[in-house]
């Protein structure tokens, strides 16, 4: 049997009861890691995802906790601790988006996106830092967007684009402050299949399937591969990137 390669390892995966978090941290497990599976309000989704890695073997624990508020996050982080000695990775995946123009959308829609798009992922990062460098290894992914990437379709939603970008340059700055022991790496999704998505309007989905070169949607599964990469001993040499998954959208 070949060795598991995230064996050992414990991972936190914000936002992880649906959709790519929920992919992240099943990945996550079924290659060796025990996860805290974090939710907010998600917990009989959640429940679902502790039980079915423990069904398949593995072994997780579910956190609530709202990333956007510190108290929470020192929360979670000392339940992860106190359960299973460490944490080796931290997958920042929990995100909001709402689906307004840039006239429509009200200052609480703004708070909201910023404080648990990008807010919560610093506080996240902070929390588990010292435990890391401690420990001399860690790995930080953060799940942004192409959004953050600037091409035009995909900046329909200012405060989401706006916290994407913003989460892009944490993970810059992240990756130069928190070297050489731990790695800060960012996923760039592009058109994935989850609920966030759904309600999409259907022209605006046939101009963003023609303008991705794989004319299809991504799946949670296909991001949480990347992740699985970034978490692995293969991108040791690897910190302060962007990673895109995207079906070459924005290419042309």
């Amino acid at each position: 049997m070949s060795e598991k390669i995230l064996e050992g390892k414990v991972a936190i995966v914000t936002g992880s009861s649906r959709g790519i978090g929920r992919a992240v941290a099943e990945r996550f497990a079924a290659n060796g890691a025990k996860v805290a599976v974090n939710w907010v309000r998600g917990e009989r989704e959640a429940k679902g995802v502790v039980d079915a890695i423990n069904k398949a073997g593995g072994e997780a624990l579910s956190v609530q906790c709202d990333v956007s508020k510190s108290a929470d996050v020192r929360k979670m982080v000392r339940a992860t601790i106190d359960r299973f000695g460490r944490i080796d990775i931290l997958v920042n995946n929990a995100g909001v988006m709402v689906s307004k123009s840039v006239l429509d959308a009200t200052e609480e829609d703004w708070d909201r996106t910023i404080d648990v798009n990008l807010k919560g992922a610093y506080l996240c990062s902070k929390e588990v830092a010292p435990i890391m460098l401690e420990q001399k290894a860690g790995k930080i992914i953060n799940m942004s967007s192409n959004s953050g990437l600037y091409h035009p379709s995909a900046m329909r939603f200012t405060e989401y684009v706006v916290s994407k970008a913003g989460l892009n340059g944490l993970t810059k700055a992240m990756a130069l402050a928190l070297g050489p022991h731990i790695t800060v790496n960012a996923i760039c999704p592009g058109w994935i299949k989850t609920e966030m998505i759904e309600g999409t309007d259907p022209e605006v989905e046939k101009r963003i399937l023609q303008e991705t070169a794989l004319a299809r949607w991504g799946t949670p599964d296909e991001v949480a591969g990347a992740a699985l990469f970034l978490a692995s001993k293969d991108a040791d040499f690897i910190t302060g990137e962007l990673l895109i998954v995207a079906g070459g959208r924005g290419m042309h």
